[in-house]
């Protein structure tokens, strides 16, 4: 399974950077874009500097409805109309029928399967309600977060629920719940992330700074 971050505050040499989060993630049946980021434009020229073709991604995932996390959703669906899309139960309305009419809508709610080794945690928190993915491999569970706004407790305890958790990547926003990074053996914090220099300080040999252009393999 690898994961490629498309999308962060920060970018390699030759990727566009800004506020917001994306990554794509390859399993051995599916491509998947978990977020989008807010500029659509930077997204499709980092994906194309990466040969992520829009038009083979099989499932788009969204966290939760933030712009700067779905606002690259209309390139990605105006470029592929036979997207699965996955969004929490409690987008507008009026959102969720704009993205149905251009792609197969699932709504989200409970803990379910999103594809082979590939799981959502379900909408956890409020204000807004937030989905992160799960991915199941041979050394444990890897969580995808956009921004943790439910907080880790919540996120990690769902996914600790399934199995080991040794490692997070993406948005950990104001978070300060350092004892439950403890033990992970990868820690791709980036995008929200205030606490960034402290958790890179307190965790010096499993911190992975992350920026777009990024691929790790699990």
């Amino acid at each position: 399974m690898n994961v490629t971050i498309v999308y962060d505050n920060e970018a390699k040499e030759g990727l566009q950077k800004g506020w917001g989060f994306s990554c794509f993630i390859e399993t051995e049946e599916k491509k998947i874009l978990f977020d989008t980021g807010w500029d659509g434009c930077a997204l499709k020229q980092n994906l194309s500097a990466l040969n992520i073709p829009i038009e083979e991604i099989d499932i788009l995932v969204l966290s939760h409805q933030h712009w700067d996390h779905i606002g690259g959703v209309p390139e990605i669906l105006n470029v592929n109309r036979d997207l699965d899309v996955y969004v929490p139960a409690s987008f507008s309305e009026k959102l969720k029928n704009e993205m149905s009419a251009l792609s197969t809508l699932h709504e989200i709610t409970e803990k379910c399967m999103i594809c082979n080794n590939v799981f959502s945690t379900g909408e956890l928190g409020n204000n807004p309600k937030e989905q992160s993915l799960m991915l199941e491999t041979d050394n444990g569970i890897y969580v995808i977060t956009g921004c943790a706004h439910p907080g880790l407790e919540a996120i990690i305890g769902t996914a600790a629920s399934e199995g080991d958790v040794c490692g997070i990547i993406g948005g950990l926003h104001d978070s300060q719940e350092y004892d439950l990074l403890e033990g992970l053996e990868f820690i791709g914090a980036g995008h929200c992330t205030s606490n960034i220099e402290a958790i890179r300080t307190r965790f010096p040999n499993t911190f992975v700074p992350i920026a777009s252009g990024h691929s790790f393999n699990f």
